[in-house]
């Protein structure tokens, strides 16, 4: 279970670079590769410490807002509301509609709100994970809107977007089977990384040879052990995306009860007071 970020401590406004209390040891032992070169200092298989809150939009059905290292997702949930449907063998179930976009300040090479192509394949990557995870045929005649909006990017986003989005959902007392969990792993060489940052991500990319690094996201039903889904990128051997697609599995549960404390606590925060 990654550790959960639940403080909220102004930093100050002079700081020092924390590598500048980094002993020589704890440099030797970061140069060896049996840690990452970051600031958690956490090993190749080890989620970044997770923030997870649910409930923040009033406007919406349902919300979720989640911080995993400098990665920052909001999720918004609209609906179900009845929609016309023109096709008569689609109005039985329901209808989920995803949107993801990137803020123009969430990374370097975002500029406007314009949604790009890049934007548009996340969106369908994001309904094709968590569209196995609702129960649509609840909603006949009905259309769910999942907006998820990346404040911050920091690595790849797909895989907290759908656990932001399984939230939000969940938040919105829309039925579903299971919550739908994401990770993703980055695998460069003979080195495995899970959750990687940004900066780990351009490091693979400048370093290694190109037959040896790609990107694996998955989508997990960690209840009912079921992938919702996958996307592999890159160059990779068919061993070294078994053992990439192993390591999500594993983050997934690893990232499981720090979600579930988070709804617990959202629907005690809902639930109204016993009677005396």
């Amino acid at each position: 279970m990654p550790p959960v970020d639940r403080r909220r401590i102004r930093g100050p406004d002079e700081s020092h670079s924390p590598y500048h209390f980094v002993t020589e040891e704890s440099m030797k032992c970061l140069a060896s590769g049996d840690r990452r070169v970051d600031v958690s200092q956490r090993g190749p298989l080890d989620l970044r410490p997770i923030f997870a809150r649910c409930g923040l939009i009033s406007q919406a059905k349902g919300s979720a807002y989640i911080e995993a290292g400098n990665s920052k997702i909001i999720c918004s949930v609209y609906g179900p509301r009845e929609t016309e449907r023109k096709d008569e063998t689609d109005m039985k179930s329901g209808r989920l509609v995803t949107d993801m976009r990137f803020a123009p300040f969430a990374c370097r090479k975002r500029g406007a709100w314009v949604q790009g192509n890049e934007e548009k394949d996340l969106s369908q990557g994001l309904l094709e994970s968590l569209r196995p995870g609702v129960c649509l045929h609840k909603y006949p005649r009905s259309q769910i809107d999942v907006c998820v909006m990346v404040l911050e990017s920091d690595g790849p986003a797909l895989s907290h977007a759908v656990t932001c989005a399984s939230l939000a959902l969940a938040d919105a007392g829309i039925e579903m089977y299971d919550l739908v969990l994401g990770c993703t792993v980055r695998h460069t060489g003979t080195t495995q990384l899970l959750d990687p940052t940004f900066a780990e991500v351009q490091d693979d990319q400048s370093g290694a040879s190109v037959d040896s690094q790609g990107t694996v996201t998955l989508s997990l039903m960690p209840n009912m052990n079921q992938v919702s889904g996958l996307q592999s990128d890159g160059v990779m051997e068919q061993e070294s995306i078994k053992a990439a697609v192993q390591a999500c599995i594993e983050g997934c549960f690893k990232l499981y009860p720090a979600i579930q404390h988070t709804i617990l606590k959202t629907v005690r925060k809902k639930a109204p007071p016993p009677e005396s």
